[in-house]
């Protein structure tokens, strides 16, 4: 048997797609949370063309539960709070004022910002704010292979791993390519070593000293064989090397940019406004007090 919201949902599509629409001048309300109507022409258009008409009737009823819902706290709200707390139009104003704000920066931004940083420029930065490039975690430039057990040409890997030779580098390349279950060969690339210990079971409790006193390091578990050759460390506290810092100066380049091109923005309104006699500071003597 048809319910109410059926007969609803069959008004609702018949009244948005029918030349009555247009024509009707007295709004047909549909829903009452105390004095509060939800009238049909704001719910005709909620139901995208095409919906099946199943899916339909659960979003019209759906939104009169949550229309009712709303309405009935707001009234609650309402009831409950003084004139002062429920001024919210002040509110409001500066939130609308900063989200149009905003959205003209973001776009000023987008066509106007220059994305194009030097590596000369970056190099300039972290020479002169060394200051705030403090390492926080250990680093390692690293080779580091995992293989199983089984692997064929251990011995050759042992070499291969520690060498700093071109013709023995793509040897082990092909290599793991090959066998290995992970690895990672760019040692011109700093890495934290917190991640190198995610994945190679080396056992420390002094990570400092550790690096300090090991090169080439072999570790073993139940399943795989572990080789890995530390070609470089830096030690937190210290200078962090400009490679590690690279993206992250460039990020602050391009942020001290949007910076200059939004402040310079605002002081070309406001001084086009004064030259063209657009601003105006009123004094009484209340601001005089």
């Amino acid at each position: 048997m048809p319910t109410r919201f059926t007969y609803l949902l069959l008004f609702i599509l018949f009244y948005s797609c029918g030349p009555q629409a247009e024509k009707e001048k007295d709004r047909v309300a549909i829903a009452r949370a105390n004095n509060e109507y939800l009238y049909l022409d704001e719910v005709k258009d909620i139901v995208p063309v095409g919906t099946p008409a199943k899916d339909s009737l659960e979003l019209i009823t759906k939104y009169i539960d949550n229309w009712i819902r709303e309405s009935l706290v707001t009234q609650k709200a309402e009831s409950n709070l003084g004139d002062e707390q429920k001024n919210v139009e002040k509110q409001l104003r500066d939130y609308r004022n900063s989200l149009i704000t905003y959205t003209y920066e973001k776009e000023l931004v987008k066509q106007k910002l220059d994305t194009i940083v030097s590596d000369t420029e970056i190099e300039e930065y972290y020479n002169n704010n060394q200051a705030d490039f403090e390492l926080k975690d250990n680093i390692i430039k690293v080779v580091y292979v995992k293989v199983d057990k089984k692997a064929p040409g251990l011995e050759k890997l042992k070499r291969m791993y520690k060498s700093d030779l071109p013709s023995e580098r793509e040897l082990l390349e092909s290599y793991c390519h090959q066998f290995a279950s992970n690895f990672y060969l760019d040692d011109s690339s700093w890495l934290l070593f917190d991640d190198l210990l995610k994945e190679i079971p080396i056992q420390t409790y002094n990570k400092e000293l550790f690096l300090q006193n090991n090169r080439f390091v072999e570790v073993s578990d139940s399943l795989n064989h572990y080789f890995v050759n530390i070609k470089g460390f830096k030690i937190r506290n210290s200078l962090s090397p400009l490679g590690f810092e690279k993206e992250n100066i460039k990020n602050i380049i391009l942020n001290k940019r949007k910076l200059q091109l939004i402040n310079k923005m605002i002081e070309d309104v406001y001084n086009d406004a004064a030259n063209n006699n657009k601003i105006e500071i009123y004094t009484n003597d209340k601001l005089k007090k």
